[in-house]
């Protein structure tokens, strides 16, 4: 893995425990030698991520819609940072230039990056390995919806397996890995009830 995508809110959230977690999963992939992709900004934990990252002499490469630039969020002091046209765009950017893909806590934006890039996995149109930093239990609830969505045949099995979900970070680093994706070829369960 040369680079990987992280996800993250641009607010620093409640706890300290969201921002030490970013600080930590930055540090971890200077220390790995793998380059971090993220959304480009300076606050909240992206901000935090990428200092962790480059702090610990690590490349930091953001991409940011034109818009959030304007708006004076973009990092100054990143390895690189490509300005794109939309959203759209930059998660497309972010996937062109990443190995694999984490979200830490954040909101709505970090659910739909994560949730856009876990589908084009389920449907084989990636083929890189997907995680959850699961800090204080944030992303249990959604696990636990993961799984009810298995249950009720929504998500096959093997789809739910794509998502890796850990609490530390040299753990997610160290099941991604091992990760593989799932060699089955049915996406649509059709069977009856």
């Amino acid at each position: 893995m040369q680079r990987l995508c992280v996800f993250s809110g641009s607010s620093p959230g409640r706890h300290p425990d969201y921002l030490r977690a970013a600080e930590r999963l930055g540090g971890e992939l200077a220390e790995r030698g793998i380059g971090l992709v993220y959304g480009g900004a300076s606050v909240g934990l992206m901000g935090a991520l990428a200092d962790a990252a480059l702090a610990g002499g690590g490349e930091a490469v953001g991409v940011i819609p034109q818009a959030l630039v304007d708006r004076e969020v973009a990092h100054p002091g990143l390895s690189e940072l490509h300005v794109v046209g939309s959203m759209h765009e930059r998660k497309a950017r972010m996937s062109e230039l990443a190995d694999g893909f984490v979200a830490l806590p954040g909101g709505m934006g970090t659910l739909e990056e994560l949730f856009e890039v876990y589908t084009w996995t389920q449907l084989g149109l990636l083929s890189k390995p997907l995680g959850l930093l699961d800090v204080r239990g944030y992303y249990a609830g959604l696990a636990a919806f993961l799984d009810h969505a298995v249950d009720e045949r929504f998500v096959s099995a093997e789809h739910r397996t794509l998502l890796v979900v850990e609490d530390d970070p040299a753990a997610l680093l160290a099941a991604f890995e091992q990760w593989r994706p799932p060699a089955r070829s049915k996406w649509i369960d059709r069977s009856e009830t």
